[in-house]
């Protein structure tokens, strides 16, 4: 499912996830050859249309995506009070080869992505989470595509 699709499916949710990942450092956890976890910071981009990570070409979670395209995407809180909560979404990865969706990914960018060296995924979503803090404890929001 596309970010717009997500988002046409639980604005609130969306846009709260859009504040805790566009343009933020963010976590993303990729499968290595081995079937053990591999976490690198990331900086997303999000669009009108989709989620977006430029990287390296040579980069391991490149390499992990091409070979296993499923990830999990964590941006997280603001301070050890849970300020303005954290959002986690997984899915899957495409590998983007347009030139037109390149150039609309790093618009989007808030900072200036080496797009012509930088490969790009799309991250499709399958399952969404917020977690905010209040009272003392978490709040849970949860959105999956099957449902």
């Amino acid at each position: 499912m596309s970010w717009a699709d997500f988002a046409a499916a639980n604005a609130g949710l969306a846009t709260h996830g859009r504040d805790r990942l566009h343009g933020r450092v963010c976590y993303l956890a990729t499968v290595r050859a081995d079937g053990s976890p591999r976490v690198h910071p990331v900086t997303p981009d999000i669009t009108a249309t989709a989620l977006y990570v430029f990287m390296e070409p040579t980069s391991p979670k490149g390499h992990d995506l091409r070979r296993e395209p499923r990830y999990a995407l964590h941006g997280g809180v603001e301070d050890n009070d849970g300020g303005k909560g954290e959002f986690l979404v997984t899915g899957r990865a495409t590998l983007v080869d347009s030139a037109t969706e390149r150039a609309t990914a790093a618009a989007a960018s808030p900072y200036q992505p080496l797009a012509d060296r930088y490969i790009l995924f799309r991250l499709g979503v399958e399952h969404a989470m917020r977690t905010t803090y209040a009272d003392g404890g978490p709040v849970r929001e949860r959105w999956d595509a099957r449902d």
